[in-house]
């Protein structure tokens, strides 16, 4: 029972950091940067000081790193102590039970058996969620539920420039059902807001200092030049 336990809460644990990884994108935060944090945030480790502002900087964001900071002690207690008792030596033999066989394990044995899982079992579990299909399709179904119950939508993350009179650079990521999704630029207005998009990261393609007719997906980043008051009220 301990190392049914303990296999669940692994599973849980992963997909929370996960959870916590898109939550974290969604407020703006690169993909790598966001999952490194989500993790960091659930294990309790550090972090570098600049990655930490990106966290304490916003409410949003520490309201989800406090949320994975509780859970993930929760977790990583309950972890410990059902990985600690199923290793625990038995004194009495335990039947196993097989199909068309029955026999019994020396108390002994079976804290080697439960740690032969467990390292099986984890193996398992870390191929699975870091397989790229698997990984993808587990955090696209994870975007939309947590977009459509959440409301919550990509706003521009990190300023990369800060220049006078307020202006910068800013990458933003586009999400499903956003205003300007499925436009080009010119019918986005943002020129109008003094934003100019100096390039558009899709997948494993940039477009630099795209055309006028080059048209906005969902899940396109954005790199802006502007006011970055108004590429935040922009994407907000």
């Amino acid at each position: 029972m301990n190392l049914v336990v303990f296999l669940a809460v692994l599973i849980v644990s992963l997909v929370v950091v996960r959870i916590g990884a898109i939550a974290f994108q969604l407020t703006g935060l690169e993909w790598s940067v966001a999952k490194f944090q989500a993790l960091s945030c659930f294990t309790s480790t550090g972090f570098t000081t600049r990655e930490a502002e990106l966290i304490t900087g916003r409410p949003q964001r520490r309201r989800i790193a406090s949320v994975l900071i509780v859970l993930g002690h929760a977790g990583l207690v309950t972890m410990i102590a059902t990985f600690a008792n199923s290793l625990r030596p038995q004194i009495v033999g335990r039947k196993l039970s097989v199909p068309f066989v029955r026999f019994d394990v020396p108390g002994a044995v079976l804290p080697w058996i439960n740690l032969m899982v467990v390292v099986v079992a984890i193996y398992l579990i870390y191929r699975i969620f870091t397989n790229t299909k698997v990984a993808r399709r587990l955090t696209d179904s994870l975007r939309r539920r947590i977009i459509k119950r959440a409301g919550l939508r990509p706003i521009s993350f990190e300023e990369l420039l800060l220049a006078k009179g307020g202006y910068g650079v800013s990458n933003v990521r586009i999400s499903e059902g956003h205003p300007i999704s499925d436009k080009t630029l010119s019918e986005s207005g943002l020129r109008k807001e003094d934003i100019i998009v100096l390039a558009i990261v899709r997948a494993d393609e940039t477009f630099a200092n795209p055309s006028a007719d080059r048209r906005i997906l969902a899940g396109d980043e954005l790199v802006c030049f502007g006011k970055l008051d108004n590429i935040r009220k922009e994407f907000a």
